[in-house]
């Protein structure tokens, strides 16, 4: 090849390589932006891996419900808006309202863990710390929450060793009040029907998706080896 003419392609092969280097990032970049946002956050250049499996929910059946009210919990009888301590409670008559929240709590559970026929036996414990409903007061004028909250946990029936660390359960939700409220008593919604629809729901997501007791289940799969 003639040298000059050597001489005068390089420059122009380097063009072109660059152009083409530049043409081929353009056309990548506008591929890359027509994909969502997660997908765009992930490196393009990453390497494949192997999709790393959703958690699998643990298959129970609760062969028996523990409720345990703690006589720490303090109650209070005060017809204030929002009295202070742990347990308000008045839809039942005046009494050991300890006794009345365990015959609330464990009916809901009972309720909630009747559906669930899987293969493992477990025993339901359930804590509780707190059981806010709404006073006189404040029920038939703004309403609230319902502040319920206590730690669970399970125990594999047979050896009676526990699945798992205790787990903590905010389960609050919203209170009607006023007009609201005497509606929905007039339809049988009681605060103690609600409370008890909703916290049945509430065991049942615990103990049905990951989401709720993945820790839990990792516990478990550790204790069915051991066995």
């Amino acid at each position: 090849m003639n040298p000059v003419r050597k001489k005068f392609l390089r420059p122009v092969l380097a063009i072109a390589a660059a152009l083409g280097l530049s043409a081929c990032a353009n056309v990548e970049t506008a591929r890359y932006d027509n994909y969502d946002a997660a997908t765009r956050a992930a490196p393009v250049t990453a390497p494949l891996e192997a999709p790393v499996a959703a958690p699998v929910p643990a298959s129970f059946k609760v062969v028996a419900v523990n409720v345990v009210v703690p006589r720490e919990l303090r109650a209070n009888e005060a017809n204030r808006y929002y009295p202070s301590g742990d347990i308000v409670w008045r839809e039942d008559p005046m009494g050991d309202r300890h006794k009345q929240v365990d015959a609330i709590v464990t009916a809901a559970m009972e309720q909630g863990v009747s559906g669930l026929e899987g293969s493992r036996e477990v025993i339901l414990d359930v804590t509780m710390t707190r059981f806010h409903a709404l006073t006189e007061k404040a029920r038939y004028t703004v309403g609230g929450v319902h502040a319920i909250q206590f730690n669970m946990g399970l125990r594999d029936a047979l050896t009676g060793q526990p699945l798992g660390e205790p787990r903590f359960v905010k389960a609050d939700f919203e209170a009607l009040g006023g007009q609201a409220a005497v509606r929905a008593e007039a339809h049988g919604m009681t605060q103690k029907v609600r409370i008890t629809n909703h916290l049945s729901w509430v065991i049942q997501q615990e103990l049905k998706s990951p989401e709720g007791f993945a820790e839990l289940n990792n516990g478990i799969m550790g204790a069915i080896n051991q066995l």
